[in-house]
């Protein structure tokens, strides 16, 4: 090719889309009738024959819309359609798993494990663990409290308070049974004489010491575990009137007993006159003897029934 000379085809033949404009319309461009995609491909180039295009165009307007599209039979693929991976090369039909999606909870978020239930779980570890460490700390400071003060005085250092002694336990020691004696085996002194003649009395046989006389009396020699304090309790009988004896303790001076009309029998009724009365006492441990008698003054004018002891300063037996 020589300069002046472009060849056998002109510029405008070389536009494969030149019969679309004006000017090359103009020009003598021709659309082409042959080769494209799906089409037999293009002639062998032969001189002074424009090249046409690879793909199949048509001129503006050519193209008919609206029109009909055959019906494929129900079951039977479709001519037009071809699946990808049919071809060669086609993509691959294993499942892509998307990215994204809904979390564990069914709300929208990113894929993966439930962040926020791990979270919630790591808080509740550590609230356990602090809460552990609050409650052995105070029950370290507890322990160090107590041994503080079980070796510390509370008072100044001359006043050192004594350690306290171990009580001795109730239950160590079983209840003391303490005496009760019948009237008739008392000791009688002077003209002291047994009867039963009036009914009600609670010693054996019914008997019961009158002691209406002055110089009688009735001696009970008794022994208790330990000394200290004890109530004698007097079982005896009255004509319906007051009565007053003398008690002596042991060596101690004798001293006054009230044996008082406290069952409200009539005078003269000795069946309803029987009563009880009470003394306190201080013994000593081991052997004491105790004497109800009618000395100068008294009003002896009573029947004595019985005799019982009992630890302590009461009132009821």
């Amino acid at each position: 090719m020589t300069a002046g000379n472009n060849g056998a085809s002109k510029p405008e033949d070389d536009d494969p889309f030149g019969y679309l404009y004006e000017d090359g319309q103009a020009a003598g461009a021709q659309p082409p009738r042959q080769g494209g995609y799906g089409y037999p491909g293009p002639a062998a180039p032969q001189p002074g024959v424009p090249r046409t295009s690879y793909n199949q165009v048509r001129t503006v307007g050519e193209r008919q819309y609206g029109q009909q599209v055959p019906q494929q039979p129900y079951g039977q693929p479709n001519a037009q359609y071809a699946a990808p991976e049919t071809y060669p090369g086609g993509a691959p039909t294993a499942h892509v798993p998307q990215q994204g999606g809904r979390g564990r909870s069914g709300g929208p978020g990113k894929g993966g494990p439930n962040t926020k239930g791990l979270l919630i779980g790591a808080v509740a570890v550590v609230l356990v663990v602090l809460i552990g460490i609050g409650a052995a700390l105070l029950a370290d400071a507890g322990k160090k409290d107590k041994k503080e003060e079980a070796t510390t005085s509370a008072g100044p250092g001359s006043q050192v308070e004594e350690s306290p002694k171990p009580k001795e336990s109730a239950s160590s020691e079983a209840p003391v049974e303490l005496p009760e004696q019948d009237a008739a085996t008392l000791k009688l002194g002077g003209t002291a004489q047994l009867d039963n003649t009036t009914k009600g009395a609670k010693s054996a046989n019914g008997q019961y010491i009158n002691l209406n006389e002055v110089g009688r009396s009735a001696t009970w020699s008794v022994e208790v575990p330990k000394a200290g304090a004890y109530t004698l309790f007097v079982t005896y009988g009255v004509p319906g009137k007051d009565a007053k004896m003398s008690l002596t303790v042991n060596s101690e001076a004798p001293r006054g007993i009230n044996m008082e009309n406290y069952a409200h029998a009539p005078e003269g009724d000795l069946e309803k006159g029987w009563t009880t009365t009470f003394a306190w006492l201080n013994l000593t441990k081991g052997a004491n003897t105790l004497m109800i008698s009618c000395n100068e003054g008294d009003q002896c004018d009573a029947n004595l029934d019985q005799l019982s002891l009992k630890a302590g300063h009461v009132k009821r037996r």
